[in-house]
C-alpha cells in the first residue's frame, strides 16, 4: 500500500492579542451596522455573522446584548472626543462626525430619547455618562459657533433635536433629514464622515 504525504493543514498561528483586537473591533462595527439596520434587538448571531467570527467570540468580548451597545456606544462617542482633539479641530469637523455616527447608530436614538423604565435603563444611564463626555468634547469650540449655540445646554438641545430628525429607513434618508436639522437651527456642519485621525 502506498502511502500519499498528507497535505499539511495546520491552522494558521494563533495571533493572540491581535487578533482579539481585529476581532472586537469587527464586532463593535458589525453591531453598529446591524443595530442601525434592524434596531436593538436584532439578532446577536447576526453580529457574529456580519464580523466573520463565531457566537463564542462574541460572548468572549461581550456577554451580553447590553456589554454591545455600550460598546457601540463607548466607541461612538471615543471617536468624536477624538476628532474635538485634533489639532486642525473645528465645530463644523466635530458635528460632521457626530453626525455621522446619529445616522449610523440610528436605533440607538430612541434610547437616548427615552425614560428610565425600560429594561435598558443600565445601558440609558452609560449613554447619559458618554452624553457628557460629548458636550465636553464639543463645548470648547463653543466660541466658534457664534451666538446660534451660545452655551454648551444649547448646543446639546440642538444635537438631540437632530438626533431626533436622523431617521428613515437608509443611511442617505437619515444623513439628508440631520442635514436638514442642522441647516434649519441654522449651523454649519462639515462633511459626514468617521473620524479617522
Amino acid at each position: 500500500m502506498t502511502q500519499h504525504p498528507v497535505p499539511d493543514q495546520r491552522r494558521p498561528a494563533n495571533d493572540g492579542p491581535k487578533a482579539a483586537a481585529r476581532n472586537r473591533a469587527a464586532l463593535v462595527a458589525a453591531a453598529r451596522e446591524i443595530y442601525a439596520e434592524h434596531g436593538l434587538d436584532a439578532p446577536l448571531s447576526a453580529i457574529a455573522r456580519r464580523a466573520g467570527v463565531g457566537q463564542g467570540v462574541l460572548y468572549r468580548h461581550f456577554p451580553d446584548r447590553a456589554a454591545v451597545t455600550t460598546a457601540v456606544l463607548e466607541e461612538n462617542v471615543r471617536e468624536v472626543e477624538q476628532a474635538a482633539a485634533a489639532e486642525d479641530a473645528t465645530l463644523a469637523g466635530v458635528l460632521g462626525v457626530l453626525t455621522w455616527h446619529l445616522k449610523e447608530s440610528a436605533a440607538f436614538i430612541g434610547l437616548l430619547h427615552a425614560d428610565g423604565s425600560d429594561h435598558r435603563s443600565a445601558v440609558r444611564a452609560h449613554a447619559l455618562a458618554l452624553s457628557r463626555r460629548v458636550e465636553h468634547a464639543l463645548r470648547v469650540h463653543l466660541p466658534a459657533a457664534g451666538r446660534r449655540l451660545a452655551t454648551a445646554d444649547d448646543l446639546m438641545l440642538a444635537v438631540a433635536m437632530v438626533s431626533g430628525a436622523a431617521t428613515g429607513p437608509s443611511h442617505e434618508e437619515r444623513e439628508r433629514r440631520a442635514l436638514a436639522a442642522w441647516r434649519l437651527l441654522g449651523v454649519e456642519v462639515g462633511p459626514v464622515r468617521p473620524f479617522h485621525g
